[in-house]
């Protein structure tokens, strides 16, 4: 059998999950002894679009074998239909579609997905929440961008799982530590801002809540003592932040570009077409259960 070739369309590399996806695939292509190209569409669902386009569109030597791709916004149904069309097989990560059904009748090609419980990110970090401040309170809560698939399930799982007596104070960011920062600066500068109790601030990913951490440093204060909680603990990095107590909480996400190369790479191998959607479990982490011992160094 000859060299699989894949291509593998990430968001960004400017956030460190994005970063661990990459490690991942990099790891499983050389360990199946398949090729595997990362590219990355810096957050613009645009740009990865027209990215995947010219490599479908490409001549047919020089086509990839197969696409894996988490999508930036869209769910990229007429790319998808596309790469099918040419012989392409095609995995989404991290994001759910509607039109994988319709390409696994039609299609000649593996067509399939693995994500993340997304929504369950965000009952995670509303028992992290409860755990931590059992009393309840006010926290800011910092999403990734409007429109994003992973930020509102995991804004609609916080909402529905978190305590009554617990309020969220809605901030938007872009999944990078900068756009963290520039949403508490931005925050700051409202006039009800500095005689609002905060009691924790909540990030839907680690790389915001390092970002809004360094702004609520800088304003130094009451503002300093603040617990963070983020999400992507994901490799040794993020899981060094935790044990450092940087971070006081973190979620662990499974990566899921890694395992679409091998289910690709076994497909290929196989002739048996990988299950059309494999759904992975996230874990806070620490587990929900140490937080509660942390009590009372978050209270000190």
């Amino acid at each position: 059998m000859k060299k699989l070739k894949l291509l593998v369309s990430l968001v960004s590399n400017e956030n460190d999950y994005q970063r661990e996806q990459a490690r991942a695939v990099t790891e499983m292509a050389d360990r199946l002894r398949a090729e595997a190209q990362v590219i990355f569409a810096e957050g613009d669902a645009i740009n990865q679009s027209q990215q995947l386009l010219e490599a479908i569109q490409a001549a047919p030597d020089t086509r990839p074998d197969a696409i894996v791709c988490h999508p930036a916004g869209t769910g990229l149904s007429q790319v998808a239909h596309a790469a099918v069309s040419k012989g392409i097989g095609w995995a989404v990560v991290n994001r759910d579609v509607d039109y994988l059904s319709e390409l696994r009748v039609s299609g000649k090609v593996p067509t399939f997905c693995i994500t993340v419980d997304q929504e369950e990110v965000g009952r995670i970090q509303a028992r992290q929440i409860a755990a931590l401040l059992p009393q309840g309170g006010l926290v800011l809560y910092i999403q990734g961008p409007s429109g994003n698939f992973s930020a509102e399930q995991r804004t609609i799982g916080v909402e529905r799982a978190k305590p009554a007596n617990v309020q969220l104070r809605m901030l938007r960011g872009r999944f990078t530590e900068e756009s963290g920062y520039h949403a508490l600066k931005s925050w700051l500068r409202l006039s009800t801002s500095r005689q609002t109790q905060v009691d924790l601030v909540c990030s839907q990913n680690d790389n915001m809540a390092l970002g809004a951490k360094r702004a609520l440093i800088e304003e130094g204060g009451r503002w300093s003592d603040l617990v963070f909680i983020g999400c992507d603990a994901s490799g040794n990095a993020g899981q060094e932040r935790v044990r450092k107590g940087i971070l006081t909480a973190s979620i662990s996400l499974p990566t899921t570009a890694g395992l679409a190369v091998e289910a690709f790479v076994r497909a290929y191998q196989t002739g048996v077409p990988p299950q059309e959607l494999t759904v992975l479990k996230p874990v806070s982490f620490p587990p929900e259960k140490q937080l509660l011992a942390l009590i009372p160094a978050v209270k000190a």
